[in-house]
């Protein structure tokens, strides 16, 4: 058999599985999205979906919490369908303030809640959820309950690093990501337009 019949065979067999696969998945649902792990990428995927959506002209909101005290270029995104806000003081090693750092997160968690509720929203990005879970500024039981009552056609994607296991065990889709090289470890700074 030559190389290109072996790859036919190969291609029409997975061809055919394929579509079985897709004739059998008739179900639609809103889908809870965690992107986890220590590598780069979580938030950059994250709004790859949010761009995705608000081009099918679904209307959006972000909420990015921790650190959100400074601009990113992607907040700059100006749309009608796209609420941003930043609802948080900056990253844990600079606020110095937990109580604060508590704060900004309950108050950012309650907007969020809100949002959940616009029957119009289809797409809410909850950046860095995972890190105000990982330090307990948000009780965990709460998240998961918020996010079960959820609308059935909401799209939620959580970010940040280490998502805890019953947000993982909810979720549809569980990301993670997985740092081989990063370019910080060498000495080279953040770079505008890779990293904010």
């Amino acid at each position: 058999m030559s190389a290109q019949d072996d790859h036919a065979e190969r291609m029409q067999t997975l061809q055919a599985e394929m579509r079985a696969k897709m004739a059998a998945a008739r179900d639609r649902k809103g889908l809870i999205i965690v992107h986890t792990g220590d590598g780069k990428g979580k938030t950059s995927a994250a709004l790859g979906m949010l761009l995705r959506s608000l081009g099918h002209g679904f209307k959006c909101a972000v909420f990015q919490f921790i650190k959100g005290d400074r601009a990113t270029a992607e907040s700059l995104l100006a749309s009608p369908l796209l609420r941003w806000e930043r609802v948080g003081e900056g990253f844990t090693w600079d606020t110095q303030n937990r109580d604060r750092d508590i704060a900004k997160a309950r108050e950012g968690w309650e907007k969020a809640v809100l949002a959940m509720a616009d029957p119009d929203l289809k797409f809410l990005l909850l950046d860095e959820l995972n890190i105000v879970l990982a330090y307990e500024y948000l009780p965990v039981d709460e998240v998961i309950a918020a996010l079960k009552a959820k609308r059935a056609d909401l799209h939620v994607v959580v970010t940040g690093r280490g998502a805890p296991e019953s947000l993982i065990a909810l979720a549809d889709l569980v990301t993670e990501m997985k740092e081989i090289k990063h370019p910080f470890a060498h000495g080279i700074q953040a770079q505008a337009g890779i990293e904010f």
